[in-house]
């Protein structure tokens, strides 16, 4: 099928042809001719990058009347780049459309110009929530005559916690609309707003629900805690075009393997909340123009964000929510190309595999880390092969080869060939001469799914014992508290100078235990030295496993031992208060 034979009218036809598509893609082929027929309410799932963009925006600039200076239609997107680049995109479309206006509007940016604009008119608003209702707040968006409003990213959003947003903007938008939702996954969450605010949709699904995108190979690759950085430089080492996202869980970790790989000699940059807007502008431009071989960085930075051609996703640890890895792999295999996600976990973080292999209907495949000589055999090829691709401007560099050739007449083509190798890849030999073997945890699943280790792991939880590796502690935190293992995460590394990698969780009322690895201990103890949560100061102590035997059984939700009857008589002894030993200093 062409553009041609969906509806689209001859200047957009002109517009798209100068973009340089041949034909619709599955989403825009699928949804196009309902929007411009404006049949009502409809959900469209399809990963980013699939042309979700073209297959709302052509509609919407199509059915706009020019000749009406007022708001038409809203698409309200999750972050500022994604913004900008709808806007961008929406801006080619209607290249040849005579007096349409479209405008972003985002946080960020000078308030005031963007009310300027909206004062002269606009036909399309492109806005992320926060700033939408601000403008609309003051009166300078009016949204009482919009007729179609766009959710695109819509998980996003609610990931990101704008669902509030979104309800004050449907409450200000006229009852009689149409709201197009658009989506990489169907959460539960999504399926909620779907029911509140959309009527009778029809729901158009590219690939299936919840999948991840469909040229992706998913990988991992188990080792233990301390080997991630190590383990992550020799994959990046062993794909020497890779153009990647690196997706670190906390801001702090992502500032420190951006540092170390940056001190290590790789062109790379961090991307988080702790930039500011200016940085993270700049830093996107570089990794748009591939400028930026690796960018470091984490979910929420990374949201709303479009590169094209990513060979590799890399995942430095799992995220907590299976969605975020759905979006995460589905940044690569766009537009027909392959991609590849890699996943560097450790034992902890291995059972998630087989919970996202469900979800999205893919099985990983375990691999086993290169060999420091195949590395740089990988390497060493590469750069011979950049030599023999290289294309020789003669004219340009005439003037200067008479000196060239005098200069190194001394040197036969043997010895030039070994000086260029020791030149483009010395740092590789240099690095991996006596690199350590990287072990591979023992235990663990293998790719095929046997355990080998769950009778193990049931036998630690029965007995309270930390597993090999990992020493175990005490907080008197619980689920009344709302701590759930992202809050104590959360509250671990914002201590920390370093992310604090964190094993099992064991979640009580009025308490937990969790795990972290025994060369972390010394800098946990360190950081969490009598925190203060919610103006009461709590310590962290380090679990007895003594007094840990069948912990749900013998500990109530107040961390107290439970009463237990003695052997002789009926009377009860109260075990008093759990034996930690503490490493708070005493004050």
């Amino acid at each position: 099928m062409t553009f041609q034979e969906l509806g689209i009218s001859d200047p957009i036809l002109r517009a798209i042809d100068d973009m340089g598509f041949a034909s619709p893609m599955p989403i825009q082929e699928a949804v196009i001719p309902q929007l411009l027929a404006e049949n009502g309410d409809l959900v469209g799932l399809a990963q980013t990058g699939t042309g979700k963009t073209g297959a709302y925006g052509i509609p919407l600039i199509q059915n706009i009347d020019t000749d009406a200076a007022y708001t038409q239609a809203v698409v309200v997107c999750p972050t500022r780049e994604l913004c900008l680049q709808i806007a961008g995109d929406m801006t080619d479309f209607s290249k040849y459309v005579a007096n349409i206006h479209i405008l972003p509007v985002y946080g960020g940016a000078s308030i005031e110009r963007q009310i300027h604009a909206l004062q002269k008119g606009v036909h399309i608003i492109i806005a992320t929530p926060g700033r939408l209702i601000d403008l609309w707040k003051r009166g300078a968006a009016k949204l009482d005559r919009v007729r179609r409003i766009v959710l695109d990213e819509a998980d996003e959003m609610l990931n990101m916690g704008f669902a509030e947003d979104i309800g004050q903007i449907f409450e200000a938008i006229p009852k009689e609309h149409t709201t197009l939702l658009f989506s990489a996954t169907m959460s539960k969450e999504i399926e909620k707003i779907a029911r509140q605010y959309l009527n009778n949709a029809k729901e158009v699904v590219i690939g299936s629900r919840n999948e991840g995108a469909e040229k992706v190979n998913h990988e991992f690759y188990l080792v233990h805690a301390s080997d991630k950085y190590v383990a992550l430089k020799r994959i990046v080492d062993y794909y020497p075009r890779i153009y990647a996202i690196i997706f670190c869980r906390t801001r702090i970790e992502t500032q420190e393997v951006a540092d170390k790989l940056i001190q290590d000699g790789y062109n790379a940059e961090p991307l988080h909340g702790d930039l500011s807007q200016a940085q993270r502008d700049l830093t996107m431009t570089k990794f748009r123009r591939h400028n930026t071989q690796l960018l470091v960085a984490t979910d929420v930075a990374a949201r709303g964000l479009d590169v094209d051609d990513l060979t590799h996703v890399i995942n430095y640890g799992l995220p907590e929510d299976i969605e975020n890895y759905i979006h995460r792999s589905g940044r690569t295999g766009r537009a027909g190309k392959k991609g590849t996600s890699i996943s560097v976990i450790h034992l902890r973080e291995q059972g998630k595999i087989k919970k996202i292999e469900k979800e999205i209907g893919k099985k990983f495949v375990r691999k086993t880390l290169p060999e420091p000589k195949d590395i740089c055999a990988k390497q060493l090829f590469n750069a011979i092969d950049t030599l023999e691709r290289t294309n020789v401007d003669e004219e340009a560099i005439e003037p200067f080869l008479p000196e060239v050739f005098h200069k190194l007449d001394w040197l036969d083509k043997e010895d030039i060939i070994k000086r260029f190798v020791t030149i483009e890849f010395g740092r590789f030999l240099q690095y991996y001469a006596n690199a350590p073997h990287i072990e591979e945890p023992k235990g663990g699943k293998s790719s095929d799914g046997d355990k080998t280790r769950g009778s193990k792991k049931k036998q630690n939880k029965r007995n309270g014992t930390a597993e090999a590796g990992y020493v175990r502690y005490f907080i008197p935190l619980g689920k009344k508290d709302k701590l759930y293992p992202r809050e104590l995460l959360g509250l671990l590394n914002k201590c920390s100078k370093r992310p604090i990698e964190v094993g099992r969780i064991d979640l009580m009322g009025n308490f937990a235990f969790f795990e972290v690895p025994e060369e972390q201990a010394a800098m946990l103890e360190d950081a969490v030295d009598g925190i203060i949560v919610n103006g009461r100061r709590i310590f962290i102590e380090r679990a007895n496993a003594k007094d840990h035997t069948a912990e749900s059984d013998n500990w109530d939700d107040k961390g107290f031992k439970k009463r237990k009857r003695k052997s002789q008589g009926h009377r009860t002894e109260n075990a008093g208060k759990a034996k930690h030993k503490p490493f708070h200093k005493k004050r």
